[in-house]
């Protein structure tokens, strides 16, 4: 570009024409930003220019000129040679000073029907769609750890507890079990968040429509959204529900994250000592030689308020009338910084698990005989005791001895999903089928 820094391209006017200061307030961050949606944008536009055509704006000739130029910037882009920075007001104009420093007034003509709050939507629910695809291939990964962990580690002993007090003896599998199911229950409900926002709001423009017969539907089925978000006015009112929308679903992973987090955090301590982490998950202390710190644990308990803070912004911005208010600017940082939270989290978390060590004789040691008063109810039970009378009579006996062993009342525990059956063959078959529908 043949601009000088200061000679910044806004779509809508002169820069002299504002009060000295005011369109580095108004542009915000916008410009860094937007180097994270410039591809997508890109893309858009490329549909965008293809639909016009349909209609005779264009030319296929020049269609093609300006499609080829639009893949020229964003090889120069991803290869550091087109830099996105504040000679710009965002990357939309960016776009549209390259196309127009190129061929002139053909290259004016690609915002023909349409306004950058479709733009930026646009461009917004295809970066959410890339997004919500690689959290669920994620996911999907961390789920296949845990699963694989819980099989080696079916019934080794492991103490369970409610309250954060002993309650029965449990086992790895059921424990890592649990986080396999659950991240399989997350990877469905992100599939639902992104079939819903799977949707194109390009042409809806400034949120009233054109004096144009766009081809909305052919540029939507272009771009790979199933169908077209119909309503004008409500593709304006969806800005930032939807960002919200899949947000509430990566909330939902970090939470598992941060439980597992938090167990580990636990039961790597000196006073549990149950298990180590893997060579590379963990750091030395400054100061102290003698120290392994579970850092990456801690970052990983602590992820989710990243997420928590970004949605809590969004919730608070969208308090707004119906129509695009300026205000919505403000939901493009919290998006991107909450999701690359969730995918720099969830990329670690599959080598973290598979090189978990599990110290079978420290959790042994902690399956004490009083772990074991459930246990020797429900063999009362079977004799034909009531189960509140054998409950009691349990409750008023001091159990010494651990009859059976840990592994004995593992294995006995044959209600689906407890120990014994901890059902780990249908989360094998759950989770491939989950992988041939990406």
């Amino acid at each position: 570009m043949s601009k000088n820094k200061s000679d910044k391209n806004v779509l809508w006017a002169e820069e002299s024409t504002l009060a000295p200061g005011v369109m580095e307030f108004l542009a915000g961050e916008d410009v860094l930003l937007d180097r994270q949606l410039l591809v997508y944008d890109i893309q858009a536009t490329q549909a965008h220019i293809r639909g016009l055509s349909r209609i005779n704006i264009f030319s296929l000739g020049e269609a093609a000129q300006l499609v080829s130029a639009l893949d020229d910037l964003a090889s120069e882009f991803q290869a550091g040679e087109f830099i996105l920075d504040n000679r710009f007001e965002d990357g939309h104009s960016a776009i549209e000073a390259y196309l127009t420093e190129r061929f002139g007034d053909l290259g004016k003509k690609i915002h023909t029907g349409r306004s950058r709050n479709d733009q930026i939507l646009v461009a917004t629910r295809l970066y959410l769609q890339a997004k919500l695809k690689t959290v669920r291939q994620q996911i999907l990964a961390v789920a296949a750890a845990c699963l694989q962990r819980a099989q080696a580690d079916e019934l080794t002993p492991m103490p369970g507890y409610t309250h954060l007090q002993p309650a029965m003896p449990s086992s790895v599998g059921l424990w890592m079990g649990a986080f396999a199911e659950a991240m399989l229950d997350n990877a469905d409900w992100l599939f639902a968040i992104k079939q819903q926002i799977n949707t194109s709001p390009l042409g809806a423009a400034a949120g009233f429509g054109v004096s144009l017969p766009l081809d909305r539907e052919g540029v939507a089925k272009e771009l790979g959204f199933e169908r077209v978000q119909l309503n004008a006015q409500y593709v304006q009112n969806s800005r930032g529900k939807f960002e919200l929308m899949a947000l509430q679903g990566v909330e939902q992973v970090m939470l598992d994250v941060r439980r597992l987090a938090w167990d580990l955090s636990l039961f790597s301590t000196a006073e549990f000592g149950f298990v180590k982490m893997g060579k590379g998950y963990s750091t030395g202390s400054s100061i102290m030689p003698n120290k392994s710190n579970p850092d990456v644990v801690e970052l990983l308990r602590g992820a989710v308020v990243v997420v928590q803070g970004a949605i809590t912004e969004l919730q608070n911005l969208l308090s707004l009338p119906s129509g695009y208010q300026r205000d919505l600017q403000l939901t493009k940082a919290p998006l991107l910084r909450a999701m690359k939270m969730a995918t720099t989290s969830l990329e670690v978390l599959p080598g973290l698990i598979a090189g978990l060590e599990f110290e079978r004789a420290a959790m042994l040691k902690k399956i004490t005989p009083e772990m074991f008063a459930t246990d020797r109810a429900m063999q009362l039970v079977a004799t034909g005791l009531s189960f509140r009378d054998a409950y009691l009579q349990m409750k008023q006996v001091e159990i010494t001895a651990a009859e059976p062993s840990a592994e004995e009342s593992l294995s006995q525990r044959l209600s689906l999903g407890g120990s014994g059956k901890p059902g780990l063959d249908i989360l094998q078959q759950r989770l491939n089928q989950l992988r041939e529908h990406q």
